[in-house]
């Protein structure tokens, strides 16, 4: 256990992913594999767009967000001017270039840190009602998906003290 959790006892983190691009998916099973490794138990939900890092088909070819996104520069730190997203082939071309990016850093792949997750006790969950909502079945999900389940099933896996609520 490290020091910030022996001053600060955290048992439990449940995490919400609610966003489908790479960026957002990352940044909650890094929050969760990060749990995980520090001893903390760690749940994650995605709901809506978050979904598509769970849906077999999409998991693995998610995208970087162009359009709307004030935090993207271009190389030596200049803002990317967002218009330019909506032109073909833009979107592609920077996610191209942000997994080039993950790739040189080591960073695992989305398959590989849900793998992490679940092999070190994490919880991975969708959600019921935006299931329903884009038609998805539990057979359309990663294979290690806990279980689809309501947001107010959700919340009871938060019981006890020591629990952390995190949207990503």
């Amino acid at each position: 256990m490290s020091e910030i959790t022996e001053k600060y006892p955290l048992k439990k983190v449940l995490i919400i992913c609610a966003k489908g691009n790479l960026e957002d998916v990352l940044a909650a099973l890094v929050m969760t594999n990060g749990a995980v490794m520090e001893g903390i138990e760690a749940k994650l939900f995605f709901t809506f767009f978050g979904l598509d890092g769970i849906t077999k088909n999409r998991m693995n070819s998610l995208h970087t967000a162009t359009v709307g996104n004030p935090a993207m520069r271009m190389p030596g730190g200049l803002p990317f001017p967002s218009l330019l997203g909506i032109l073909p082939g833009v979107e592609a071309g920077v996610s191209a270039m942000m997994k080039s990016q993950i790739n040189k850093l080591d960073i695992p792949t989305v398959t590989e840190f849900l793998e992490m997750i679940t092999a070190g006790g994490g919880e991975v969950f969708a959600c019921k009602l935006a299931c329903d909502m884009f038609k998805l079945k539990k057979e359309d999900l990663w294979e290690e998906v806990s279980g689809i389940i309501t947001v107010g099933q959700f919340y009871e896996l938060a019981e006890g003290h020591g629990t952390q609520i995190i949207f990503v």
